[in-house]
């Protein structure tokens, strides 16, 4: 009768830590940028990027954008053709500043990108844009030779080198300010 209680409530124990790790996971989303999913697809007019990031910000950084504090951030992009015999050929880099602001006044969020700019309700819209990138073309026909191997790679983080200076000092004692994705790099071969 010991026996079969023990391994019961081992049982139920380990269900018990199953279920609350599971209810805990939710709640404990990490924070920062992370690369959920990125390509190039080719198309007739060139190479177009394609990628989704998962961006969840800290609570210093959502602090300082609600209090009128923009936040610009960095959509890097580069190609590497690998050698062996030297170093690595960067054969095409770019990157796409964003600026996300929050007006106090209309009580909504403001992402800009270039001269285009957009208005959400929430802070949770913009930053689903943000992390969606479709179509964005990034290179013209003829620059990667077929049959060659390409690395490319993406990336997404906070420039801090745009805040207001007090902010840049802070940065640079803190890790809440540190904000971004590594690179994400796969192979291409056209």
């Amino acid at each position: 009768m010991t026996a079969f209680f023990t391994r019961c409530c081992k049982k139920y124990s380990l269900l018990f830590a199953l279920a609350l790790s599971l209810l805990a996971a939710p709640a404990a989303q990490a924070e920062g940028i992370e690369v959920r999913h990125a390509a190039l697809v080719a198309g007739e007019e060139g190479y177009f990027l394609e990628a989704d990031f998962e961006i969840a910000l800290n609570t210093t950084l959502e602090d300082a954008l609600n209090k009128g504090v923009p936040l610009y951030f960095l959509l890097e992009f580069e190609v590497i053709r690998p050698r062996w015999y030297w170093l690595n050929e960067k054969v095409f880099n770019t990157r796409q500043q964003y600026r996300l602001s929050y007006n106090t006044l209309t009580r909504q969020y403001r992402l800009g990108v270039g001269s285009f700019y957009h208005n959400f309700g929430a802070l949770a819209e913009a930053l689903d844009f943000l992390s969606r990138v479709r179509r964005r073309q990034v290179l013209e026909t003829g620059i990667l030779g077929k049959g060659n191997t390409y690395t490319a790679g993406v990336r997404m983080r906070l420039d801090v080198s745009q805040l207001p200076k007090p902010f840049q000092l802070n940065a640079l004692a803190s890790r809440d300010w540190n904000f971004g994705s590594e690179w994400q790099r796969w192979s291409v071969t056209p």
